[in-house]
């Protein structure tokens, strides 16, 4: 897989860079020229500012390159392999730096000449920046030194120009730091919180770093990533405004995602709050534990870190009381044109007045800057550091209070403790906007683990002091009261959120009906006419068949018409004004009879009311013709019948095509090749056999073309495409890059909205079976474990290929087109046609992608979302979208597993859609053609609001039946799979409770009239021989004995 560059932010970048060094040169050393030099690549050092460079600029690392950097050129010494990499950069048609690219080879010679002209251009310029910090090693940087040696010119540090050209994020800068503080906020939150909390509740004896080790597992094992629920995490345990941008971020690629450091653990009085700090091989101790875990993410870095305090005393609660307010304080401190300084300073004498006893314990700073390197030191919030903080920086904020003396230790370990608080923020002129949320509350990180030992004394004591005050008797303390507790914490704010929920909820409803009301004033009852439609078979009646003369039945496909003899006349009637043709045979006759539609005529469902231009005229409502001759009837009678279905045939393709709309032609890209996505399939399929071709990126559009026929290709503009989805093949057989147009186009002879262009995940030409090596001894596990690795390896390849594919789409169309990710995370199953499927989320639709046809649902055309079947017992409920254009019909998802409803709820309420749910199906067509024939009317009369009442008023009346309620056998197209689990709940409700009957019956009888038809019912069978007469006899005598007989309802009554 070639590495791709994103040519266009480049460009950017580099005017940015271009821009802020000619405006800030005393930043950059005064310097004239900059010069990045990169060595040989090494893992032990992963933060150095010449990587970050190279980082921001171009995506990737290059090692052994040089750059050198003039006020209107870009030089490249590097490997010609990188150099036909970095070729791409020059074909951008939008260019904001020029770039010159010198290829090294193998020729040492030429590879001197190329430093030494470098080398010249350099020292043209008498002071160069470098980076005299970053130290590399390898055959470039000495070449590269030894072609300074001896030049004259002056050597400055430009570090401090680039840490302020890179600290100011761009958007998708800050989607890499929410993404790694997304994970962060998992590990601590989802895996950490439970192993710590679980090791101290069951007294297990866990090393520290063991611990961390099995936190670093969670970026490379799946059973540890199931673990994060980063489901969760974006939903809930965030904050509305973060959870919405998360929701932009494509699906974690954990390939990309990375350490900054190995998570820090401290317990037991040893604690250092340094982020340079290591975890050491104690064993976790019950008493004050600090946690700080450091994600990266397409190499941008978060950081957090938190306090969790076993059993504390009243001071050490109120030390971290403390510390909260203090973190918001410095949150509020963080804004736009601070200086660094300030931040800490005012923070120290937050403190100073608060609380005097803890100056002394107070940090040395409050944070640091944040981004491609770990530890941005330009903007280190300390008391001298002159930096001002500007809009769009990323900081990491850590306040902590260290060397804290615990007042009564349970032992030697609990003496001395700390407290530490840090999160990820992004700066704005306004409050900061916090990417890492882990919760950090009182009720989050107090845990009180008591004794199951405690003396019957103490519980006595305890008992005594509760009655003396009146509260109630305290019950015997255990370890799982601290599980007990955070279970009752979790319902309660559950029960809050759904409070907050309904009250949003409530405010979009509200605004629903002012829009309606709105909408629905000025607009009248009518209703959409019928066109009259003239039918012309010829112009004149030299136009008439020749055989017509004969006077006989003559059928002119070429016109359409059926000539008919009338009053030795022939009088032609075109196919349209036909309803049927019956033949009949009676003895030696044939008779035709030809039924033509008129004006009154009953029509069927399928039936379209014909328009008459005057409905009062005299019509002809049906013609006989009877011969001799069958074999003639017999052929005029197929002939008819063949000619109104290809007239129908027609006429349904007239109507199919009559919302295409005639787009522009597609500009080729002449004098380069386009950019081009090989070996990929096309849904819809062409015609014939499924063949692979080639999708190719032009001026204004994209090309399918097949690579075995050339009359196979589609053409699509980028003025017609809605929206564009990448799905990643993870956990799916395919990659796809689909398209929802605005307008159907036809592909190939179907016509279409949607396109979606795909490559299967498996390889024909790789040996699933392992038959190659069957021969080598040891074959199987070695051999499974290889083809998986292989098979990670080839999707991940895929994923990448597609993604930047779609990326260069993007940047093509100049903004018209953004590539949107499913978030397969927030999905859930349900069924939208035929079968149970994932529907997955993105951040304007919803879709399910994978099979054909695919479903595309547009969250800003929608009005509302109903939901249907929601009610205790049943395991599955139904989802109604309902649009704004409300002639198009509603769109129905059933079957959605009941688990689900909360997730949807929560979902749909983050993209501010209003929903109602019922008990019940309705007839959405009867609905919608009551809010289409008088709008006004129906948001009058309240709307929707009737969809919430529905289950109110069927409480109240089980007899009464909704004018909206689906009726069994209506042919209203919603939603047909009401499994049986309603069915099954309703007779176990019935057979359960043992009554069936009506409650209004009086006339039921008792105990002893029952047993005495029984033994009326015993004596007849007795009289009877026959086995079957006996069986068919029983049945008889109970249907004439048992009117209105065997109620429960009367044995309930008897009881």
């Amino acid at each position: 897989m070639s590495v791709i560059l994103d040519a266009a932010k480049f460009h950017n970048r580099a005017k940015y860079l271009l821009d802020f060094w000619k405006d800030s040169p005393d930043d950059f050393g005064s310097a004239n020229v900059l010069v990045v030099a990169v060595g040989q690549s090494q893992d032990d050092v992963l933060y150095q500012k010449s990587i970050a460079v190279q980082t921001w600029l171009l995506g990737y690392e290059f090692p052994e390159t040089v750059l050198a950097i003039t006020p209107d050129r870009f030089y490249f010494v590097t490997s010609s392999k990188k150099g036909k990499i970095l070729e791409s950069l020059q074909q951008d048609s939008n260019k904001g730096a020029t770039i010159e690219i010198m290829g090294r080879t193998k020729d040492e010679a030429h590879n001197k000449e190329l430093m030494a002209k470098l080398a010249d251009i350099v020292a043209e310029s008498k002071k160069v920046g470098t980076l005299p910090k970053d130290r590399f090693e390898g055959k470039v940087i000495k070449e590269w030194e030894s072609a300074m040696k001896g030049k004259d010119v002056e050597l400055v540090d430009m570090a401090p120009g680039i840490a302020l050209a890179l600290a100011v994020k761009d958007d998708s800068e800050l989607d890499n730091v929410a993404a790694a503080s997304r994970i962060s906020s998992a590990v601590m939150s989802r895996y950490f919180l439970n192993e710590m909390s679980s090791i101290i509740d069951e007294d297990k004896k866990v090393k520290q770093d063991v611990l961390a080790q099995k936190m670093e597992r969670c970026l490379t094992d799946d059973p540890y990533r199931q673990k994060l629920k980063l489901k969760d995490v974006c939903l809930i345990d965030v904050a509305p405004v973060i959870a919405y941008q998360l929701m932009k971020i494509e699906q974690i690629d954990y390939a990309l995602a990375d350490w900054c450091y190995t998570p820090i653990i401290q317990s037991g009085g040893k604690y250092d709050l340094r982020p340079s700090a290591t975890t050491n091989s104690d064993h976790l101790h019950e008493g004050t534990i600090i946690c700080s875990v450091g994600v990266r993410y397409k190499s941008y870095c978060s950081n957090l870190s938190r306090t969790y305090l076993m059993n504390p005393e009243k001071s050490q609660e109120e030390n971290y009381r403390f510390l909260l307010r203090l973190q918001d304080f410095v949150f509020n401190s963080t804004v736009d044109g601070v200086v660094c300084s300030d931040v800490y300073n005012k923070a120290a004498a937050y403190v100073a007045e608060k609380r005097p006893d803890l100056k002394e314990n107070f940090l040395k700073n409050c944070g640091f800057g944040i981004g491609i390197e770990f530890r941005e030191s330009a903007f280190l919030l300390s008391g001298k550091n002159n930096r001002v903080l500007k809009s769009g920086m990323v900081l990491h904020v850590a306040v902590g209070f260290q060397n804290l003396e615990h007042p009564k230790p349970a032992d030697a370990k609990s003496k001395i403790y700390a407290l530490l608080l840090g999160d990820t923020l992004r700066v704005t002129k306004g409050a900061p906007q916090i990417f890492t949320e882990a919760k950090k509350d009182e009720q989050e990180v107090f845990f009180e683990f008591k004794d199951d030992e405690s003396s019957e004394e103490e519980v006595a004591v305890k008992k005594e002091k509760a009655r003396a005050s009146g509260a109630p008797s305290p019950a015997r303390g255990g370890r799982g009261d601290a599980r007990s507790s955070r279970r009752k914490e979790e319902v309660q704010n559950r029960m809050q959120h759904e409070r907050t929920r309904a009250e949003h909820q409530k405010q979009l409803h509200k605004k629903l009906q002012e829009l309606g009301q709105a909408r629905g004033a000025g607009t009248g009852k009518e209703k959409e006419q019928s066109v009259f439609r003239k039918f012309e078979s010829y112009r004149n009646e030299s136009l008439l068949p020749k055989n017509t003369h004969n006077l006989q039945i003559v059928v002119d496909k070429r016109s359409d018409s059926i000539v008919l003899p009338i009053y030795g006349m022939a009088v032609p009637f075109h196919v349209s004004t036909i309803k049927n043709v019956s033949k009949q045979d009676e003895q030696e006759f044939t008779y035709l009879r030809f039924n033509f539609i008129t004006p009154g005529q009953s029509a069927g469902k399928k039936d379209v009311q014909t328009p008459f231009e005057d409905p009062t005229a005299t019509f002809i409502r049906a013609l006989s013709f009877r011969s001799t001759d069958n074999h003639r009837f017999t052929e005029i009678f197929r002939e008819i019948n063949d000619l109104k279905k290809d007239l129908q045939k027609r006429e349904a393709e007239r109507k199919e095509m009559a919302d295409l709309v005639e787009q522009d032609k597609l500009t080729e890209l002449r004098g380069r090749r386009p950019p081009r996505l090989p070996e990929v399939f096309c849904r819809p399929q062409m015609e014939g056999k499924r063949l692979p071709g080639d999708l190719e990126i032009h001026s204004n559009g994209l090309r399918y073309q097949s690579q075995m026929r050339s009359d196979q290709k589609v053409d699509i503009l980028f003025s017609n495409i809605k929206h564009m989805f990448f799905q990643p093949c993870d956990q799916e057989l395919v990659v796809i890059l689909h398209l929802h147009l605005k307008n159907p186009i036809m592909a190939g002879k179907k016509k279409t909205k949607d396109i979606q262009f795909y490559r299967e995940v498996t390889d024909a030409s790789f040996d699933e079976t392992g038959t190659r090596n069957r021969r080598r001894p040891m074959y199987g596990d070695e051999d499974e474990l290889m083809q998986e690795q292989e098979e990670r390896k080839r999707r991940q390849q895929l994923n990448k290929e597609f993604h930047n594919f779609a990326t260069l789409i993007k940047d093509a169309s100049k903004g018209v087109v953004e590539v949107d990710v499913p978030v397969r995370q927030v999905g859930f199953m349900g069924v939208p046609v035929r079968q149970l499927v994932l529907m997955q989320p993105t951040t304007n639709c919803l879709v399910h992608l994978t099979d054909f046809p695919p479903l595309v649902i547009t969250l800003d055309e929608l009005e509302l979302v109903h939901f249907e079947r929601v009610q205790f017992g049943l395991k599955n409920f139904d989802l109604v979208f309902v649009f704004k254009d409300f002639t198009r019909a509603p769109v129905h998802i059933n079957t959605i597993p009941a688990k689900s409803l909360d997730d949807v709820k929560d979902w749909l309420d983050q993209m501010d859609l209003p929903f109602t749910e019922g008990t019940i199906n309705l007839n959405w067509s009867s609905i919608m053609k009551t809010v289409n024939d008088d709008t006004a009317m129906f948001f009058d009369d309240g709307g929707w609001s009737f969809l919430n009442a529905h289950d109110e008023n069927e409480e109240d009346s089980e007899e009464e039946v909704s004018e909206y309620e689906e009726e069994s056998g209506s042919d209203f197209g919603g939603s047909e799979s009401d499994t049986d689990e309603a069915y099954e709940s309703d007779d176990a409700s019935a057979s359960g409770s043992g009554f069936s009957g009506s409650d209004d019956d009086s006339d039921g009888e008792d105990w002893d009239e029952m047993e005495r038809k029984a033994a009326k019912s015993d004596a007849k069978r007795g009289a009877d021989t026959g086995k079957t007469s006996s069986k068919t006899k029983r049945r008889d005598d109970s249907d004439d004995d048992s009117d209105d007989s065997d109620r429960p309802a009367k044995k309930s009554k008897k009881r």
